[in-house]
């Protein structure tokens, strides 16, 4: 792996969650919150609409460090604040998009700042990744 640069640009991807993703990862997290896939309820509980799973905005936001990183070294810690819900369109889905940036280098081991937003908005706060560098 070449020498990290603070604020280097190590990946930028773009991601759409669709109503069928929230159907499947439903199924694999058991998370059948209904506001995850019934409009009515989400309205019913004051939302603008159908929100993706929290966990699998995490999950998503985190895998361009995945594809980056691939057998170069392993994840040890990541972390994020949910900041602002991702709304689904029942028809064109919501895209996440996703930059991740070096944010400190340390003896074998770097800290990946992501920056997440949907709409423009940034969607979680703080969402860092510690890698471990082979």
């Amino acid at each position: 792996m070449s020498e990290l640069i603070v604020g280097e640009v190590i990946a930028e991807q773009s991601y759409t969650v669709t109503r069928d993703s929230l159907v499947r990862y439903a199924g694999a997290s058991g998370d059948f919150n209904a506001i995850h896939y019934r409009d009515d309820v989400a309205h019913s509980v004051g939302l603008a609409g159908v929100l993706a799973h929290g966990m699998l905005t995490m999950g998503v936001a985190v895998q361009p460090v995945v594809d980056w990183l691939g057998d170069r070294g392993t994840i040890a810690d990541y972390q994020v604040r949910f900041t602002r819900p991702v709304l689904v369109d029942p028809v064109v889905g919501a895209t996440i998009t996703v930059v991740a940036k070096v944010g400190a280098v340390d003896d074998g081991t770097a800290r990946i700042d992501l920056t997440v937003t949907f709409n423009d908005e940034t969607v979680l706060g703080k969402a860092q990744v510690r890698v471990v560098l082979a």
